[in-house]
């Protein structure tokens, strides 16, 4: 029993005072990894999605198989944020949370599960249907006009090590977009979700339905940002700049990054959650410096 393959909802914690991708670079390099543990783990995978502080995957395979899935991606991409901006095991203390999920319990909870994590991107206020949203499988089921690119075997050693940011190999077939990241296409089970949803409106209808739907519309939209968190982070040097002549907000001194915390919910409409997200503070620290003013 302890070997047999099941369905899985992997859901990381949210991160409080950081995120795990800055800007739009790091979704792609963050897409692109996520192929290369598919083509070195024994899991299938049926749904996923990369939100700015945390991530979902909807997985099929053993649990120790699911964990090291996980486990190996959080380490791959973790290297990769050492690199590009010298952070120091920044996924080491983000836990996360592991759900089996019956396939067949007569609750559709893996539709429901996959359509939570369909969800996110919307209800997060980002886009207006699952299928907007790029860093995940959002696009991939029931799309009569997939996404083209090339193959993986048209490209050279050098420019597959370039783009994937590693070594490894991946099947020749499967698709790179002219936006540089492996199309999830090459990898889900599409065939499997689809036949599990049986129609568009059927999956359309739980996705409406799902629990990140009903937050978004129960909260009326107040407690959800307006704006991405790379939206916000790419202006923050600049409001820096412009307000107290400082290059960035750890250069800021003790009263000025109070009033930077009010500029930008002034100006972006931020929660406490989400100025902690882009300027490293924990949310009691951003609360405190928010009460002060």
């Amino acid at each position: 029993m302890k070997y047999m393959k099941k369905v899985w909802l992997v859901t990381t914690d949210h991160l409080e005072d950081g995120l795990w991708f800055r800007e739009m670079e790091d979704f792609k390099v963050g897409m692109n990894y996520v192929a290369v543990q598919v083509s070195r783990s024994r899991v299938v995978v049926l749904a996923f999605i990369l939100m700015s502080n945390h991530v979902h995957f909807v997985l099929y395979g053993t649990r120790e198989d699911v964990l090291a899935f996980i486990h190996g991606f959080k380490a791959r991409y973790s290297r990769y944020l050492q690199r590009k901006y010298g952070l120091q095991e920044h996924l080491r203390d983000n836990d996360l949370d592991l759900q089996e999920i019956p396939e067949d319990d007569g609750q559709e909870s893996l539709e429901r599960a996959i359509a939570y994590v369909q969800m996110n991107s919307v209800a997060a206020n980002i886009c207006l249907h699952a299928s907007q949203y790029p860093w995940g499988s959002g696009d991939a089921f029931f799309n009569p006009a997939p996404k083209k690119g090339r193959p993986l075997g048209a490209l050279s050693i050098r420019s597959k090590r370039r783009i994937l940011h590693c070594a490894c190999e991946l099947p020749d077939h499967w698709t790179l977009c002219d936006e540089g990241y492996i199309l999830p296409s090459s990898y889900l089970n599409i065939k499997y979700v689809e036949q599990r949803f049986q129609t568009p409106r059927r999956m359309n209808y739980f996705l409406v339905n799902s629990s990140k739907a009903k937050r978004r519309l129960g909260a009326g939209g107040s407690e959800l940002p307006s704006f991405r968190d790379q939206t916000i982070l790419s202006v923050l040097p600049d409001l820096c700049r412009t307000l107290f002549g400082k290059s960035g907000f750890e250069d800021l001194s003790e009263t000025e990054q109070p009033e930077m915390l009010r500029q930008l919910r002034f100006r972006f409409g931020c929660q406490v959650n989400q100025l902690a997200r882009v300027t490293g503070l924990s949310y009691d620290t951003a609360a405190r410096l928010l009460d002060g003013i």
